[in-house]
């Protein structure tokens, strides 16, 4: 009796030691979605260029392409706009911006600025269709495969050593996978 008394509060030391040690080990940048796989939310919001008219993910339907979130408040969203604008130019994958509670202004400004590498810009004001994405923060990007699902998602900028060496391999295996 009188070993147990010592051996239970090891037992529990020993057993949030390891809880602590399994989730110190995981890296703070990988953030799992729940929507890997699953098919990506639909939505219509205005276009930045005409908010007249709307967007929706239906229209690339059949291509894999990327969902951008960024904000022109977002200073890690300018570190990554360069490998945007080096992809669109390359034609590589059509990308769309989410301009995540941001003022169309702002984000038309930042744009004129930086460089457009989108194929479409929509506005995201009130942050509701990035809440059905499960956005934590700008910037977030999610490839989306030809039948609308999310396969991937990035948290946080892009990096040309991301683009090279995970982005660009996904992408060409999407593809593939499709034929």
């Amino acid at each position: 009796m009188r070993s147990l008394r010592f051996l239970l509060p090891l037992a529990v030391f020993v057993l949030i030691a390891a809880f602590l040690y399994k989730g110190l080990s995981n890296d703070p940048r990988l953030i799992p979605s729940p929507l890997i796989d699953k098919p990506a939310p639909a939505f219509s919001l205005p276009r930045l260029d005409d908010a007249t008219t709307t967007w929706g993910p239906e229209a690339l339907r059949g291509k894999v392409w990327l969902l951008n979130v960024w904000g022109s408040w977002c200073a890690a969203c300018e570190l990554e706009h360069p490998l945007f604008n080096q992809l669109a130019a390359r034609r590589f994958v059509p990308i769309v911006g989410l301009a995540w509670k941001d003022r169309p202004e702002a984000s038309r400004r930042w744009l004129e600025r930086l460089g457009n590498p989108y194929a479409v810009v929509v506005s995201d004001a009130a942050g509701k269709v990035a809440i059905d994405y499960g956005v934590y923060g700008a910037p977030e990007t999610f490839v989306i495969d030809q039948q609308g699902r999310i396969r991937h998602k990035q948290t946080g900028p892009f990096t040309a050593e991301i683009v090279k060496n995970q982005l660009i391999p996904l992408v060409d295996r999407l593809r593939r996978e499709a034929q």
